[in-house]
């Protein structure tokens, strides 16, 4: 299931890139998305009677590719607790709905109502309750009118919170419509060959933001509701077609008119001021995308993972519904609710998107299990490793060097140490948990930055963008739990790391984390002293043999006070085995770039694993992150 996944982000990066590539230029002349009130009509003559007011709400019924008989919207549910804006997510759409790149809507005019009767002599017509006196009966006073009934209260993280909670007391069904089967075979060409109008966008030449939406199709089956907030009230985003051009390798569809979105993105003029680059990606599942000043898609982040790498299989959440809070026209964040939903669990989520160098997403989860999860993965990070200079590309036949979205894993543990550890692609699925007590940060890092090291100059490996989670609280006990799966292709996702609390989500018990992924490229915050550079396992070669059940291993170190040494200092290794032997460990400073290589021969206890640690220090003190390896005989 994970490297299917992979398949379908690789089709939406290059999908993305080339809607990017076919925007329209900006149009001015762009209508409201808020539908326009009618004026009133004018007053009747003083001698006629007043009709009753009628008025009809406005149609929220859409074009599509064949004229559609016009539907009248569903009637409003009743509220739930957040407010009258809190109804179940995916009902029809209101009136006052959003409708980016429609002209606005207007309410009907009022139809004429009857005129009233003259009251005939000797007669009296009855008003409600009270009837008209007599001598007989006193007349009986008119009924009390109703107070004004409050105003809803307005739509916010905690009405998401409140249909969270709501759901996960319900059995799980999956409250997306099936797909027409004609959009449903399309494929990728075609699917890629739908295009979004940029003048569709919503808040189109109104704010910094701008969100722009994926069709329905190919592998993005499940329908993903959008509403806008604004004012505190959710108003849904309609679908149309018009939003959309259907190149020539699309099919005639005919497309019904509530199709609904697959995802949508979020573009802002992050390099430039005349262009509005993506920012933020949401399709497919909870996965989604962040991206800094010039950087390329790569690596994903995800809501939530459930059971990853576990025998009984894994389980993947949804986003099934999100709320785009508009900015105001010069506002540099954006603030994003969200529901997920899956047969375990169900959460409520709240995204502050602040766009930078280093582009910064603070993350709110309010989670409700529906059963008991064993391995919950919280703040969940997926990418691509096919090989690098650790195991060198002999496995493919391929020119390229490296080929890889990151290239480690590093963590800074609670005690403050910070730990590196190079990726690989095994040869068997290969998890490991890193343990730790109230953790600083984690992530996955792309750290090779050498166009050299790749040679593509499609791919830009080397613009690809690191992550790093940062918990904004107390996480106390678990692990760093990363995931290496086998692959042969560059198209899979291969590489999944999340952290896992020590004890197990329980059914009906709330759970809340929230934390800090920061997007980036180069820092020299994380770590803050020096760091590995490169890792390499080499033959070990005693004259002109090989020595036969040993390897020279080769660690890299830069960066920190490393920098200012000169190579008299006496540094040292501090490095250990479990598995395996090491020794002949020297440390030495190469006079070519002044970079502090460690090298040690190993020596491995029959066909078990190794788990190699190093680090450099000097007088005592640490200088570097620590290095820590898994080698295992098949080389990986």
């Amino acid at each position: 299931m994970i490297l299917v996944q992979r398949m379908q982000l690789l089709a939406v990066a290059v999908l993305m890139s080339t809607l990017a590539a076919a925007a329209p230029p900006a149009d001015p002349s762009q209508p409201s998305l808020v539908p326009a009130a009618q004026p009133p009509s004018p007053a009747p003559p003083a001698s006629a009677p007043q009709p009753p007011s009628t008025t009809q709400p406005p149609s929220t019924t859409q074009p599509g590719n064949v004229p559609q008989p016009p539907k009248a919207p569903r009637p409003a549910k009743a509220p739930r607790a957040g407010g009258a804006n809190a109804t179940e997510p995916g009902d029809a759409a209101q009136p006052g709905s959003s409708q980016p790149g429609s002209a606005p809507q207007r309410a009907k005019a009022p139809h004429p109502g009857k005129s009233s009767r003259p009251a005939t002599t000797g007669t009296t017509e009855p008003a409600d309750d009270a009837r008209a006196a007599s001598p007989s009966r006193p007349a009986v006073p008119p009924r009390p009118a109703a107070p004004p009934r409050p105003p809803s209260p307005p739509f916010t993280f905690a009405t998401v919170e409140h249909l969270a909670q709501d759901r996960a007391g319900k059995t799980y069904r999956n409250r997306s419509a099936k797909l027409p089967e004609p959009i449903a075979k399309l494929t990728y060409d075609q699917y890629r060959d739908i295009r979004f109008h940029r003048t569709s966008s919503l808040w189109y030449d109104r704010a910094l933001f701008e969100v722009q939406f994926f069709h329905r199709g190919f592998n993005f089956d499940r329908r993903v509701n959008i509403s806008e907030v604004s004012g505190g009230v959710a108003r849904p985003v309609l679908y149309n077609p018009a939003m959309f051009d259907f190149g020539p390798q699309v099919p005639k569809l005919q497309l019904p008119t509530d199709l609904g979105f697959a995802g949508f993105r979020v573009h802002y003029p992050l390099n430039q001021p005349t262009y509005k680059d993506e920012l933020i990606v949401f399709l497919g599942a909870s996965y989604f995308r962040v991206l800094g000043r010039n950087q390329t898609y790569g690596l994903s982040a995800r809501g939530l993972a459930i059971d990853t790498a576990s025998a009984s299989g894994e389980e993947f959440p949804y986003f099934t519904d999100f709320w785009l809070v508009r900015p105001e026209p010069q506002q540099r964040t954006l603030t994003i609710y969200a529901l997920l939903d899956s047969p375990g669990i169900t959460g409520a989520y709240q995204f502050e998107v602040r766009p930078g160098t280093n582009t910064q997403v603070q993350v709110t989860a309010e989670l409700y299990p529906r059963r008991q999860i064993a391995k919950l993965g919280i703040a969940p990070m997926t990418s691509m490793f096919l090989y690098g200079e650790n195991q060198g590309n002999h496995r493919f036949d391929d020119f390229r060097p490296e080929v890889h979205d990151s290239d480690g894993l590093m963590t800074e543990a609670g005690t403050g140490e910070w730990l590196w550890r190079p990726l690989v692609n095994p040869r068997d699925l290969r998890v490991n948990r890193f343990m730790d007590e109230h953790p600083r940060g984690f992530g996955l890092v792309q750290r090779d930055r050498d166009f050299n090291h790749y040679q593509d100059n499609e791919a830009r490996y080397e613009r690809r963008p690191s992550y790093r989670i940062e918990p904004l609280g107390d996480w106390g006990k678990g692990g760093v739990e990363l995931v290496e799966i086998p692959s042969d292709e560059e198209i899979h996702d291969n590489i999944v790391a999340f952290w896992v609390p020590d004890a197990a989500a329980q059914p009906h018990k709330p759970m809340t984390f929230s934390y800090l992924l920061s997007a980036y490229t180069m820092t020299t915050q994380w770590p803050p002293g020096g760091k590995v550079i490169a890792t390499h396992f080499t033959r070990l070669v005693r004259g002109t043999s090989v020595v036969a059940g040993m390897r020279r291993v080769v660690v890299d170190f830069a960066g920190g006070d490393l920098d200012s040494l000169v190579g008299t200092q006496p540094v040292q290794a501090a490095a250990s085995a479990s598995g395996g032997e090491i020794d002949a460990i020297t440390v030495e400073r190469l006079a070519a770039n002044g970079v502090w290589r460690v090298s040690m021969r190993m020596k491995p206890n029959g066909d078990k694993p190794v788990d190699l640690r190093c680090y450099l220090t000097l007088y005592g003190e640490a200088l570097t992150e620590t290095w820590t390896y898994q080698w295992t005989p098949s080389g990986a």
